[in-house]
């Protein structure tokens, strides 16, 4: 990288870094979302369409093996082996092409994917696209996590990830509305369950609006040499922000030269990148089995506990309402409070709830506890997206990310397998004290090793 690049790279980094965030920032922290709200979808449908998978025959929750492809607990590993695959496998592909054009391919991806599966007739195909759907899936979420953390201020980012998580969690009571409300029926003769992952299927119809009202990132763009890009797309947003204000913008802060534009792969393993790559594939290993443990397996859980298979979606729909609520309530604390310890306490939270939620007969205690631990999962998700992604650099953000979160989706595969047989071997208290147990571990983790970032600009912390 020349000289005058690296000094252009960090111009743009600062003159990011001093835009407030006003409407037209929160503008694209909401559209960004919107697009990940039909990845949100795509991805927890699998709870709800569980049931109808097992009510029509084409599986059991009580496979006669292991790795038995008609198992649900086979279907859920293929969502997060596909999972895997495209956060580690496919993640630096928005290091090299950027972030908008892979968030826009992704989206396609897991849309056209999934509206394949509703017409398969066997485990087998529908395991297969169910893991081609969710390749798209880890790559979207890989691309949001990199992007807006690139264009919102430090002192707001925490809130940025909260009303994002909290758009994207808005789809959660809908895809279990529709699960309740469809995977009992047959609408025109076709099963419900297909029903509900056709209309998430929908998100490719809104994939070229999305690209062409989301811009790129002129972090990338600067570090990439494309200045000509990065300074309309930079322009645009400080004349948005001054007319938000109606004044002009403070003046730049310190400038911090960048470092040369190619990442590398085994940067994440070299100081000071190493220990944080370790503590957050630990900690994403742990995480997972919490929070797709619970939230893809709520309706079988209650059916575990005795309960009808009308009724488990029904109260799953009303435990699924407290989804967007968590990223909104703590959006008051998110940069407050410095977000290893908001992780540490959603962990003990999700620990003591779920066991409390194993413990319940009563119907409003099974709701009331079920609720505490999806708002826990969900104050988590939000603290650890921005926490994950702020810990390194632009030229590598991305496989970084990728390869960090792609360890949650080895752990959600071989999860959802061990949550099938300790809920056959223990019933739900099995399943509860195997959650509690990665909690614990996760806990600790963060706690003892994991770095602070509130507040700090990301070439400071990178540093």
């Amino acid at each position: 990288m020349t000289p005058e690049r690296s000094r252009y790279a960090g111009e743009v980094a600062a003159r990011l870094d001093r835009l407030p965030l006003t409407q037209g920032l929160w503008r694209l922290v909401i559209l960004i979302s919107l697009g990940g709200a039909f990845e949100f979808y795509d991805l927890l449908m699998t709870a709800y369409v569980a049931p109808g998978l097992v009510a029509g025959g084409l599986f059991t929750a009580r496979p006669a093996g292991f790795f038995a492809p008609d198992g649900i607990g086979f279907f859920v590993s293929c969502t997060f082996v596909g999972m895997w695959l495209g956060s580690v496998g496919f993640g630096f592909v928005a290091d090299r092409m950027g972030r908008r054009s892979i968030f826009t391919v992704s989206l396609v991806w897991y849309s056209l994917a999934t509206a394949a599966m509703a017409f398969q007739h066997s485990a087998v195909t529908i395991d297969l696209w169910r893991f081609i759907a969710a390749i798209g899936v880890g790559l979207e979420q890989v691309t949001i996590d990199t992007l807006l953390p690139e264009l919102v201020p430090p002192p707001r980012r925490g809130q940025a990830f909260a009303v994002n998580q909290g758009i994207e969690f808005m789809v959660v009571p809908v895809v279990a509305l529709l699960g309740w409300l469809l995977v009992p029926l047959h609408p025109l003769g076709l099963e419900g369950w297909r029903w509900v992952a056709l209309i998430g299927a929908s998100g490719a119809l809104g994939a070229w609006w999305f690209r062409l009202a989301v811009p790129e990132s002129p972090r990338w763009l600067a570090l990439h040499g494309r200045a000509d890009e990065a300074e309309t797309i930079l322009g645009k947003l400080e004349k948005r922000a001054e007319q938000d204000l109606g004044h002009g913008l403070p003046p730049v802060g310190k400038v911090a030269e960048a470092v040369e534009e190619k990442g590398r792969f085994r940067e994440l393993f070299q100081s000071p990148y190493g220990q944080r790559t370790l503590v957050m594939s630990v900690f994403n290993a742990m995480q997972t089995i919490a929070f797709y443990g619970f939230g893809s397996w709520v309706p079988t859980l209650l059916i575990a506990k005795g309960i009808h298979i009308t009724a488990s979606l029904e109260y799953a729909f009303i435990i699924a309402l407290a989804n967007p609520l968590g990223p909104f309530l703590a959006f008051f604390i998110a940069d407050r409070i410095e977000r290893k310890w908001q992780i540490v306490a959603a962990g003990v939270t999700i620990g003591i709830g779920i066991f409390l939620f194993a413990q319940q007969d009563n119907a409003a205690m099974v709701i009331l506890f079920g609720a505490l631990v999806t708002l826990a999962n969900n104050w988590l998700s939000f603290t650890f997206h921005g926490y994950q992604a702020e810990q390194f650099p632009t030229r590598i953000r991305a496989r970084a990310v990728g390869f960090v979160y792609s360890w949650s989706r080895v752990s959600a595969a071989l999860a959802g397998l061990l949550i099938g047989f300790f809920l056959r071997q223990g019933g739900t208290m099995a399943v509860a004290l195997f959650i509690a147990s990665a909690m614990m571990v996760m806990v600790l983790v963060i706690g003892l090793w994991g770095p602070h970032t509130l507040n700090r600009r990301l070439e400071e912390i990178s540093r």
